[in-house]
């Protein structure tokens, strides 16, 4: 390989490294802990949030205006002038070349405008907050804390699923089914690392997720059902929901009950849509024939479900299956009602409905009208359509870290340590070359970090342990290269020629030593609990960033002493010039 091109992609390495590591740097260093918990805001508690501040915002500007309306625009407020321009060039005025607070009022339609723009910049800003928290290198439960639920489960569901007292094997065998439900469940959401297990001896489940504060969300994890049913829309009584709904906005059946003109068998659910903020909001109420054996599918009949796209405008679908026995329900249900509608019921609220214009006779369903996330997140219910037996939350604490800011600085503290000790050691034994090992292992912890924190890995004590190990392997190689170089010099050879030799025969003792270590942190990693699935994933990201610095970085850095600095002759350690 060209060595220009070598020490290009050398440095393309780098660039792309820093650019995996700046979310964490700043998260950690340049964030601060007030913004953190920010970050860790519900979407309700971010509304609420941002509604107060625009309020605040938006009384502050009002009194700038009272007191003095030419007063320059502040700079906390300059975001707006944005807005406001686009509003000028639209209405076809001239710009203002230095905005004042009357004139930056003046471009908007009413304060409800203004209003708007300054909830959704303050909401914005918690949001850039999230997507950061999501690129970076999180801490676990030892270290970090996070939320810890006890589950237990309910005897009395699982009878009466089965419809007889359930035997010792067959409760063993559901909570063993939940525990594999809920993780799944919880690793297509995108939390990282859980700890799910039985507690020995009971019928209670632990569930941990480090690092994370918010209760609804979690809670959404264990307490989802899959509780999904297709149900036929009762057109006339929804025409007049509809009316009683104009005439009377605050409607609600919970509160004023059920109209009269509801027909028996049929009930009234809240259609809803989610806001900018993710929330579910109440759009209307919606009359449905509730009698899922003559009106309607149960979502147990589901046996796959996915994301997918409509061929033309590539907006986001859920395709999924029906068993023999849901698609022949459904295909009399859509036969049988073709110009009506159906309405799509999850967890007791409609989330879409749509006209029947046709029998569906193959089992194969697509739910249209959804965004990217809804879609998502209802295909992760659908294939956990349901829980084998009911769980009930004992408790749902947040927890401290047990080990703390301590453990994080013991351990960054051995990290440093080793580091050290391993750079003074292949400097003071190995010379000029020590100096090129000790480049190549501040490349390797540079690129492991940056590896751990483009996937967003969780770092747990045991974490910190494989980190450390690593860094002490990771002159192994470069050990083994630099004494092959020395067999080569010592025989007569010059620079160039022993060097090229010396990596050309330590290749393979390199590869093979690396790769069986490799295998065995791969097989820790898929049979591994959680605490040492976190030590093999550092490990195995350690082993390959050390083979690419020991036999690129390091080949690289020896070839531009020969070629660049002219150098003939090879500093190998004492009494070998």
């Amino acid at each position: 390989m060209n060595k220009r091109f070598r020490l290009v992609l050398v440095l393309l390495l780098v660039a792309v490294c820093a650019v995996f590591l700046y979310p964490t740097i700043k998260w950690y260093f340049y964030t601060s802990d007030e913004d953190q918990e920010m970050a860790a805001s519900t979407p309700d508690m971010i509304r609420e949030q941002a509604r107060t501040q625009a309020r605040v915002s938006l009384d502050d500007l009002r009194g700038i205006v009272s007191n003095d309306p030419g007063a320059a625009v502040p700079e906390e407020y300059a975001f707006l002038e944005t807005v406001a321009r686009a509003n000028y060039q639209m209405l076809e005025r001239p710009v203002p070349r230095q905005w004042t607070v009357a004139e930056l009022l003046g471009a908007f339609a009413d304060e409800a405008e203004v209003f708007d723009e300054l909830e959704s910049h303050y909401a914005q800003a918690v949001m850039d907050l999230k997507s950061l928290r999501d690129r970076i290198i999180t801490l676990g439960l030892d270290l970090y804390g996070g939320l810890s639920a006890v589950l237990e489960a309910d005897r009395a569901s699982l009878t009466e699923r089965l419809g007889r007292e359930p035997t010792a094997e067959e409760l063993d065998d559901a909570i063993t089914l939940a525990i594999t439900i809920l993780t799944s469940r919880i690793d297509q959401f995108g939390v990282t690392e859980p700890v799910i297990r039985r507690l020995e001896g009971t019928n209670r489940i632990l569930v941990e997720v480090p690092g994370e504060s918010d209760r609804s969300r979690v809670e959404s994890y264990i307490q989802g059902k899959g509780s999904l049913g297709f149900y036929l829309v009762d057109d006339e009584a929804t025409s007049q929901l509809l009316q009683l709904q104009s005439q009377d906005p605050t409607w609600d059946p919970d509160f004023d009950g059920i109209p009269d003109f509801i027909p028996v068998g049929t009930t009234v659910v809240p259609y809803v849509l989610p806001d900018q903020y993710g929330i579910l909001r109440l759009q209307r109420y919606i009359a449905i024939k509730e009698d899922i054996d003559q009106f309607g599918v149960s979502g147990d009949h589901i046996t796959e479900a996915e994301v997918g796209s409509t061929s033309l405008t590539r907006e986001p679908t859920v395709n999924f299956v029906l068993d023999p026995e849901g698609t022949q329900i459904f295909a009399n249900l859509t036969r049988d009602n073709v110009g009506g509608s159906l309405a799509i019921v999850l967890d007791g609220r409609v989330r879409t409905y749509a006209r029947i214009n046709s029998e569906i006779g193959t089992g194969q369903v697509q739910i249209e009208g959804l965004d990217a996330e809804q879609a998502q997140n209802i295909s992760i219910v659908l294939r956990t359509a349901a829980l084998p037996v009911e769980l009930k939350i004992v408790s749902l604490n947040s927890v401290g870290a047990s080990l703390g800011a301590d453990a994080v600085q013991a351990g960054l503290r051995a990290i440093a340590l080793g580091f050290a000790l391993v750079v003074v050691f292949m400097l003071f034994y190995y010379l000029g070359a020590g100096v090129i090992a000790d480049l190549a292992l501040i490349m390797n912890l540079f690129i492991i970090v940056s590896i751990l924190s483009v996937f967003n890995l969780t770092l747990t004590l045991t974490s910190i342990a494989g980190l450390i190990l690593t860094v002490g392997m990771a002159v192994d190689a470069n050990v083994i290269i630099f004494e092959r170089i020395k067999e080569e010099y010592r025989l007569g050879k010059g620079r160039q020629a022993a060097v090229k030799a010396g990596f050309q025969k330590a290749f393979t003792t390199v590869m093979d030593a690396n790769i069986t270590t490799f295998i065995a942190a791969l097989f820790l990693s898929m049979l591994g609990t959680s605490a040492v699935r976190g030590f093999a994933v550092t490990l195995a990201v350690g082993i390959v960033s050390s083979m690419i610095t020991a036999l690129f970085v390091s080949r690289l850095v020896f070839d531009f002493g020969t070629e660049a600095l002219k150098r003939s002759k090879l500093s190998l350690g004492w009494g070998v010039r």
